[in-house]
């Protein structure tokens, strides 16, 4: 008798954001040396204009994000010395992805969020929003700033910008920067968004990794 062959996809797993604190997989940013830390969904500086983060802890990756981060450290202290990472976003509970997706209801700008049916990786804790800052701890200017939903802020179009003289060479650079040490660390970057980085296959990690909600 032949038996058909077929390939077995794990379930993905969920676990609360509460209970993340004391999960194996995931490392502190606190504990991750030379980095500065300023979560925008814990504040109402972001798109939405609200705290969406309340009470919940999100300042964790799973332990390979953290230490891709760690290297893109190294990464500036070896190149750019008066530089610092600093860090937008990293884990992002599944229960507020679905929140800034029902903000955008209606809109085109829903092109910038993964659709929570999917998962964002922000929410397996494999992806990070970063900038960086000089040495005076001011952000250096990318032409936008985080949460800038327009095409000005996507890496693809940079050429494009700066011919048309909507974005200067200096910012150009300012993102050249980031984009190389986070690259050099392992981060892959997106079309439509300097800031983001993810780290590893996405599909893989969405078929394998935890979900946080």
């Amino acid at each position: 008798m032949k038996v058909s062959s077929f390939t077995l996809v794990p379930a993905v797993r969920h676990l609360l954001c509460e209970a993340v604190s004391s999960h194996a997989d995931f490392r502190s940013l606190d504990s991750i040396q030379g980095v500065g830390v300023d979560l925008r969904y814990a504040s109402a500086d972001n798109f939405v204009g609200r705290i969406l983060y309340g009470d919940l802890d999100c300042a964790w990756l799973q332990r390979e994000a953290a230490a891709g981060v760690e290297q893109v450290v190294a990464c500036l202290q070896q190149h750019h010395p008066e530089l610092k990472l600093l860090v937008l976003d990293a884990l992002r509970p599944h229960r507020v992805q679905e929140l800034l997706w029902q903000h955008l209801e209606g809109t085109e700008l829903r092109q910038y969020l993964a659709d929570p049916a999917r998962g964002s990786i922000h929410s397996f804790g494999m992806a990070v929003d970063v900038t960086l800052l000089d040495a005076s701890g001011h952000e250096l200017d990318m032409g936008t700033g985080f949460d800038d939903l327009s095409e000005l802020s996507h890496p693809d179009l940079e050429e494009q910008h700066l011919a048309q003289g909507r974005l200067s060479r200096e910012q150009i650079a300012n993102r050249l920067m980031l984009r190389n040490a986070m690259c050099e660390a392992g981060f892959h970057g997106i079309h439509s968004e300097w800031w983001h980085f993810d780290f590893g296959d996405k599909e893989l990690i969405r078929q394998t990794y935890q979900r946080v909600d």
